[in-house]
């Protein structure tokens, strides 16, 4: 028994000693390198803070961005990963633009770059979760859907959306209601109406039916405080390749088959039907065919505003891949992934900023007026939006304060020599990770003077020059 004992004992220690000298193995990663480091704690990394919940990642990144402020880059360990974290705007143009076919792949989403077809699953097929080639090709197939004049047609079916919301408060104030409502849920409605409609060709009234299956079925899906969608994030990121070979899913089975359901039954009626609605479905209809592609009139394009992505040039390139359903699916449930938590939250920042500055509320109720009236009682036209600078003056800054992403993450894809040319050259290994602190550069007075105000004249006409490109990443970049 005692022989037993003294055996276990002695291989309990041996496994501590390989995962402490594995740890310290990792931890020493940025020693060579001529960049400083936050120093790691054992099991946690830098990361201690967050994996504790001692902080939340805003705070966190925001500390961490501070902790220091003369570096262009440098290093932490989230958990056991080396991360660099790129903290000057050249830098990040550079990786994110000039140098990106280093840097396709994201560091932290388990890349899908098999071609065999086992994986099947809508967040494995997603752009966001493709690599490499895959990547690549399924990037330059979407690119076209989002030109200036795809979007004016679109646009129509986000209008209707806001007419229906808009027609909804005054039937409350007729009926003496009380119109005292909770914005991010209304947002959240409004929200989904919107992707529900451009991304899945459906119309649903979630302002008067908030219990629509669709509005349903999307909260189930976007449940993140629900430990079993926490579980299959979990494993898809520890276990990447056994998640891919049991063709895992962040989402549900019931969730998949209702959502693949409603895009596959609108693309047969439409085929059989003839049916062209000018939304993602007929967008992925078009790609189905290969029609899907880039006009030459499109490429001279009128000013869409200032918070827009500067786009490497992958999005321009060909390719001869055809795409099966499954993968044409996936993008529409990365539109909504994307778009239903991040729009209702960005609204509701930006409600709270007017009503605590009257007189910027003021000014964007005046360019707004000034538009209805001059429509001569006609809809909202596309047109007419993109005469409202004020407004998009408006949205710029709030996009500014509250960036829907906190921050960016990237994967170097092959070894990369970092030199910016004012004295920071070293070679970045293949499999490293950056990260971008979005939410700490935007709130850096060394780029935005006073950060905390809410102030829109950053972004006027005779502003805007002075933004660096690569300190306003509310899309991100590249």
């Amino acid at each position: 028994m005692t022989q037993v004992n003294l055996f276990t004992a002695g291989a309990v220690i041996i496994i501590i000693l390989l995962i402490y000298h594995y740890l310290a193995k990792k931890y020493h990663y940025f020693l060579p390198k001529p960049v400083p480091c936050l120093k790691p704690s054992f099991l946690v990394g830098s990361s201690g803070p967050v994996l504790l919940r001692r902080q939340g990642v805003t705070t966190f990144m925001k500390k961490v961005y501070n902790s220091f402020p003369d570096a262009k880059i440098f290093g932490m360990y989230s958990i056991v990963m080396p991360v660099y974290i790129v903290r000057d705007p050249e830098l990040i143009k550079l990786i994110g633009v000039k140098d990106f076919d280093h840097f396709v792949d994201h560091a932290f989403v388990s890349g899908n770059s098999d071609d065999d077809g086992r994986n099947d699953t809508l967040f494995g097929n997603s752009l966001i979760a493709l690599s490499g080639l895959k990547w690549r090709d399924m990037r330059a197939t979407l690119s076209p859907a989002f030109t200036g004049s795809k979007m004016r047609h679109m646009f129509e079916l986000v209008a209707d959306c806001g007419r229906s919301m808009v027609e909804f408060f005054k039937t409350e104030e007729n009926a003496g209601k009380s119109l005292e409502y909770e914005m991010k849920e209304i947002f959240a409605r409004y929200g989904n109406d919107v992707i529900a409609s451009v991304a899945f060709g459906v119309t649903v009234d979630s302002m008067r039916d908030p219990q629509n299956d669709f509005n349903v079925m999307a909260k189930k899906m976007l449940d993140f405080a629900n430990w079993k969608i926490l579980v299959r994030i979990a494993i898809i990121q520890i276990l990447s390749l056994v998640s891919k070979k049991f063709n895992f899913d962040i989402v549900d089975g019931t969730l998949s088959r209702y959502f693949r359901g409603i895009i596959t039954d609108n693309m047969e009626r439409r085929e059989a039907q003839g049916i062209v609605r000018n939304d993602m479905v007929d967008m992925l209809m078009k790609v189905r065919k290969g029609t899907l592609k880039h006009q030459k009139d499109e490429q001279d394009t009128k000013d869409t505003g200032f918070a827009t992505v500067e786009e490497s040039s992958v999005g321009k390139t060909t390719h001869s891949r055809k795409w099966t359903d499954n993968e044409l699916i996936a993008q529409c449930f990365l539109f909504f992934l994307a778009g239903f938590d991040t729009t209702s939250n960005l609204l509701s920042w930006l409600m709270y900023e007017l009503t605590i500055n009257s007189a910027i509320q003021d000014r964007l109720y005046e360019e707004i007026s000034q538009i209805e009236n001059s429509l001569l009682g006609k809809p909202l036209s596309y047109e007419a939006l993109q005469k409202m600078s004020y407004l998009d003056m408006v949205v710029s800054e709030a996009l500014r304060k509250w960036p829907p992403n906190v921050q960016l993450d990237r994967k170097c894809t092959k070894d990369y020599l970092l030199d910016n040319g004012t004295g920071t050259r070293f070679t970045m290994d293949k499999g490293s990770s950056v990260l971008i602190p979005v939410y700490a550069i935007h709130h850096d007075p060394k780029y935005y003077p006073n950060p905390e105000r809410f102030d829109p004249e950053r972004f006027s006409e005779e502003n805007r020059s002075k933004i660096n490109a690569g300190a306003y990443l509310p899309f991100g970049i590249g």
